[in-house]
């Protein structure tokens, strides 16, 4: 299994009608995982997408007033108001700055080793101080079903990646994913198996001893392509099963980019 301890779960199965999962159905769907594991550990105030609404808002907003102060005709009343408004704007902007870029830097580099690996298998994300000092761990499988060679770049979200990703939600708070006592901002890590070839310094960096201690037990979803007349068989394969002559081991890579949770203001109300 390569990375976890000797603690285990049973993974939660997600079936889809598909014959075969995309590269864009990959990447949206551990996108969104990522996104409601950092909003019910409350590592943000709400679900990426609001957030990002947010944050292009008050981008705009800032720069609607900057236009406004510029004219010299704004009464000094209105001016003092306008700079206030846009004092606290500029409070939210830094706010919120970071863990966009840094969610924007971690999708980035997903779509990059996606586009180089498209039969990815296994994605692992990781909350804690470090990968090897987890708090939380959660798992993703894929078993592709029939492989197929999906439009090169084209990441644009399906119905079938909408519809894996409400179901995958949907299972992930039925086994009380995140239902634990807020324990204050920590990080969330990226890993992705791939082949030991696989050279993106930039993006990621090989982890070939990756592992976690044994006490903690990981969430574990699997999504499994079940085409018409061919059963898929319930045991997830491992990476290094498929490993041809001509290929190479598939080991563990961390993502560089580390997205750092946001302090909850509830929590500090309360402190």
């Amino acid at each position: 299994m390569g990375g976890e301890g000797t603690s285990e779960m049973e993974f939660m199965e997600i079936e889809t009608s598909a014959g075969s999962l995309e590269s864009s159905v990959i990447f949206h769907v551990v996108a969104d995982i990522l996104g409601f594991v950092l909003y019910m550990h409350q590592q943000i105030p709400s679900v990426l997408q609001d957030i990002s609404l947010e944050f292009d808002d008050l981008q705009t907003e800032y720069k609607e007033l900057e236009i406004v102060l510029a004219q010299s005709e704004v009464k000094a009343s209105l001016r003092r108001k306008h700079a206030g408004r846009m004092r606290e704007i500029k409070l939210g902007i830094r706010r919120l700055e970071k863990v966009m870029k840094t969610v924007s830097s971690v999708k980035s580099a997903l779509k990059l080793m996606i586009s180089e690996i498209p039969d990815i298998q296994q994605v692992i994300l990781v909350l804690g101080a470090s990968p090897l000092r987890p708090q939380h761990v959660y798992e993703v499988w894929f078993s592709h079903g029939k492989l197929v060679s999906g439009s090169a770049g084209d990441f644009t979200k399906s119905r079938t990646a909408e519809g894996l990703s409400r179901k995958a939600i949907r299972t992930l708070i039925s086994r009380g994913a995140g239902s634990d006592s807020y324990a204050g901002p920590t990080k969330l890590f990226l890993l992705v198996k791939a082949p030991s070839s696989i050279n993106m310094p930039m993006h990621f960096l090989p982890k070939r001893d990756f592992k976690w201690g044994k006490k903690i037990v990981p969430v574990r979803l699997r999504f499994k392509c079940k085409p018409q007349g061919q059963e898929v068989d319930a045991q997830p394969v491992d990476s290094n099963n498929l490993i041809g002559p001509t290929s190479n081991e598939y080991i563990w890579f961390q993502c560089r980019h580390t997205i750092k949770g946001l302090v909850s203001k509830t929590s500090s109300t309360e402190d």
